[in-house]
């Protein structure tokens, strides 16, 4: 399989080049390994504690296990050995004059680890890579987002409407991007098991499986809703506490995120409820029964869908640019909402997410009522939509196909 090339890399080589390690994590086959393999293959020794042998060799005797592998040492999914940390740490301290001495990869949230950040805190860099973006897929891994441009963007090649959808279908995961159909349904059931066996088993000792994978699949039902944790609970018929709990979990692996709504309180963002975000289209599509473009196409929850893929290309783009851009949604107690705020150093950018393929002034009634409430902050916005013309909406406001972001 070719290897596309990613957005994060000038950011990875910065960290190892000035920091003594790094922690590289994101969801299960996201393409860590393949991408540390890449790009750091001649300088850095590699060893997976997915393997029973290693994995034992790092659990019973860690400091044997170091002086065995010496740095620059890459250690895959190190969750599995959290003990090995302490001793990665004396490791760093006795060369606090060396760069990218480890590099540390794991497939859940090791931030939220005590292991971690307690031990590490100081001596290592967070970073996190997501499936991948449509720019990568594109193979322009270094494209930037509409309004970061300085110049207007080189055309793109126009994509048909029914392959934006057999995109969004296959989702960003490297392996089922090329496979069929059928072979991408397959591969979705493992990733599936394979989850529930690894990361749930290990973080939570979850019994209720079934009942697990029941509220898997009501978190695909609510991609893009408000999250409503008591109709989850009632639905899969667990606690309201099981449901928080699994929640967590699903957020520690990166299988959803949470957006809040924009207030100019901090404290009030906190509080109100969030929309909840599947990481991945082709994993949504998989949980909803979805299986290609022309069943994405004709279903009711292809609104939904999009509004998915804007929330992670754009979260994409933040995390591997690491930029400090954040993403929050609008939505007001009269019913005015705009799908999602960006919050950039230079202001707001309002973006709505349309599934229709024909952009016209309509598309950005809320981002014209927005900006009457807030007429000095808001930037010119954005109308993601499925079509293949970039165009002017009035009041600064642009119709961009979902390939240009």
């Amino acid at each position: 399989m070719r290897y596309l090339v990613r957005t994060i890399e000038p950011e990875l080589e910065r960290i190892v080049g000035s920091f003594r390690s790094m922690v590289l994590t994101g969801p299960r086959q996201s393409g860590k390994t393949t991408l540390l393999k890449h790009q750091f293959a001649e300088r850095f020794s590699y060893m997976s504690l997915e393997s029973p042998a290693r994995r034992a060799e790092a659990l019973t005797d860690p400091e044997s296990f170091l002086a065995l592998n010496p740095p620059p040492l890459i250690i895959d999914e190190v969750q599995y050995a959290p003990d090995l940390i302490s001793f990665v740490k004396l490791k760093i301290d006795d060369r606090s004059d060396m760069k990218g001495q480890y590099i540390l990869t794991g497939s859940q949230n090791l931030l939220l680890s005590q292991e971690v950040t307690q031990v590490l805190s100081g001596r290592t860099v967070f970073a996190r890579l997501w499936p991948l973006s449509g720019h990568e897929r594109a193979g322009l891994p270094q494209a930037k987002l509409p309004w970061e441009r300085t110049h207007p963007s080189k055309p793109l090649p126009q994509v048909a409407h029914l392959d934006i959808w057999q995109q969004l279908a296959a989702g960003g995961y490297p392996e089922p991007v090329s496979l069929s159909p059928a072979d991408r349904s397959d591969w979705f059931e493992s990733y599936v098991l394979t989850y529930l066996e690894r990361d749930v088993r290990q973080i939570r000792r979850i019994s209720m499986f079934a009942q697990f994978q029941s509220f898997l699949v009501q978190i695909a039902l609510q991609s893009g809703q408000l999250l409503n944790l008591t109709t989850l609970s009632r639905k899969v018929g667990v606690s309201l506490n099981a449901v928080k709990s699994w929640l967590s979990l699903l957020e520690a692996t990166y299988q959803v995120i949470l957006v809040r709504p924009y207030f100019s309180s901090l404290s009030k963002r906190l509080v109100k409820s969030p929309k909840v975000y599947l990481t991945d289209t082709g994993l949504l599509c998989h949980l909803l029964g979805i299986r290609d473009a022309n069943a994405a196409v004709d279903s009711p929850f292809k609104g939904a869908i999009m509004e998915t893929a804007v929330a992670m290309e754009l979260s994409k783009a933040f995390a591997h640019h690491r930029s400090q851009d954040r993403l929050w949604f609008w939505r007001t107690s009269d019913g005015l909402e705009v799908d999602f705020i960006v919050e950039t150093p230079q202001g707001l950018i309002p973006v709505e997410v349309k599934s229709g393929s024909t952009p016209h002034r309509g598309m950005s009634r809320s981002i014209r009522r927005l900006r009457k409430l807030m007429p000095d902050r808001l930037h010119p916005g954005y109308v993601i939509h499925t079509g293949g013309s970039l165009g002017a909406l009035g009041g600064g406001d642009t119709a961009l196909p979902l390939a240009f972001l």
